[in-house]
């Protein structure tokens, strides 16, 4: 689900739902070439972590879009949608953009958009292997995956 984080730059972001270790980058664009590549990526990126291959993403045109549809198959996603105007169904991944803009896109003053992009895979580092939630019992998401995964979150 892309976000803008400023004019023209878009953070397609990802979260696993059992551990809520969070994946992101950032495009150029949100549209159907961008999400299916952000699509492939968050695929590879789960799978070294062990997570199923299920997928739950907003309406926007990107996502229901034949190549989105036909790279959802060719990968073995099953993929569905929020409910319209339905929020709470996309929760988990509304609750990981919060601290995301707060403490990495918007926590400092960045001299520029490729100043902040530089930092987002050590907030990510941060955020899944040290960052506790309250929704592990204040651990990290790390801690709720199988086996030690924690260099294949630093990837």
């Amino acid at each position: 689900m892309p976000r803008e984080v400023r004019a023209g730059e878009f953070a397609h972001v990802a979260i696993d739902e059992h551990s809520r270790a969070g994946l992101v980058q950032m495009h150029d664009d949100e549209r159907k070439g961008s999400a299916v590549a952000f699509l492939q990526a968050a695929v590879a990126h789960y799978a070294a972590l062990g997570a199923t291959k299920r997928l739950i993403t907003g309406n926007g045109p990107a996502y229901r879009s034949r190549l989105f549809a036909k790279t959802c198959q060719a990968l073995g996603i099953k993929h569905t949608f929020t409910k319209p105007y339905r929020p709470q169904t996309n929760g988990k991944a509304e609750r990981f953009i919060q601290p995301c803009l707060r403490e990495w896109a918007n926590g400092r003053v960045w001299a520029n958009s490729h100043e902040r992009a530089a930092c987002l895979p050590s907030f990510l580092n941060y955020y899944n292997a040290r960052r506790p939630h309250s929704a592990s019992s204040y651990r990290p998401p790390a801690s709720r995956l199988g086996g030690n995964n924690l260099l294949q979150l630093n990837s």
